[in-house]
């Protein structure tokens, strides 16, 4: 009698993978049900489902693979580029972007560090309050509200960080200020970070559109 593998079921912490005998099939509760006994069109949609399935893996690996060859070949030309004036860059991270020669396309790779803060950006935020508090009332009020809005939090209990890291921006000229900054920059912790190459064509207006690799938006 042929046999073929199930797919792999989870109970817990343990997976059982069990030898379906031809002519049956597995539910979802890992019973084995004579085919005989299943309707037709719960047949087919296992079969289509399946399908389905096996295809959109393979997709998968076929852009995983392609995004890997993007990312070889980007970094390999750029290591070409730099040849020519002698000089070795140090790992093929780094944003840059592209274009073909008649700017049709353009490629743009990018690397997006996902940061947070730890402890000393409460020490920070102490120090700025000290400067508010400090400020006379003819200081700038929009400058003021920038700064008080940088700490708000979300939804979610979450300081928004490009704000926080904005308030780096100003040249104010107090040195409780500059300290608090210092607290900022060194309270900065890199939790990951992602690479992405994106690829872009210019329309007939003139303007890049992207070349979506998304499922949902091609």
């Amino acid at each position: 009698m042929g046999v073929r593998i199930s797919n792999e079921l989870f109970k817990g912490n343990i997976m059982n993978v069990l030898e379906i005998p031809s002519g049956y099939r597995q539910d979802m509760k890992g019973r084995l049900i004579p085919e005989v006994q299943i309707k037709a069109i719960d047949i087919e949609r296992s079969d289509l489902v399946e399908r389905l399935i096996e295809q959109a893996k393979e997709k998968k690996s076929f852009l995983r693979e392609f995004k890997e060859l993007a990312f070889a070949d980007i970094a390999a030309f750029v290591e070409l580029s730099a040849e020519q004036y002698e000089v070795t860059l140090g790992g093929a991270k780094g944003n840059l972007t592209l274009y073909s020669f008649d700017g049709r396309y353009k490629i743009v790779r990018q690397c997006q560090d996902y940061i947070r803060f730890d402890e000393r950006l409460q020490a920070a935020k102490v120090l700025i309050d000290e400067c508010i508090q400090s400020w006379s009332a003819e200081s700038n009020i929009n400058l003021k509200t920038l700064v008080l809005d940088a700490f708000q939090v979300d939804k979610e209990g979450k300081i928004s960080t490009g704000r926080v890291l904005g308030l780096r921006r100003y040249n104010i000229d107090d040195p409780k200020w500059q300290i608090a900054m210092k607290a900022i920059s060194d309270s900065i912790i890199v939790t990951d970070s992602k690479d992405y190459v994106r690829f872009y064509e210019r329309d007939s207006d003139g303007k890049y559109q992207a070349i979506s690799l998304d499922f949902s938006n091609v």
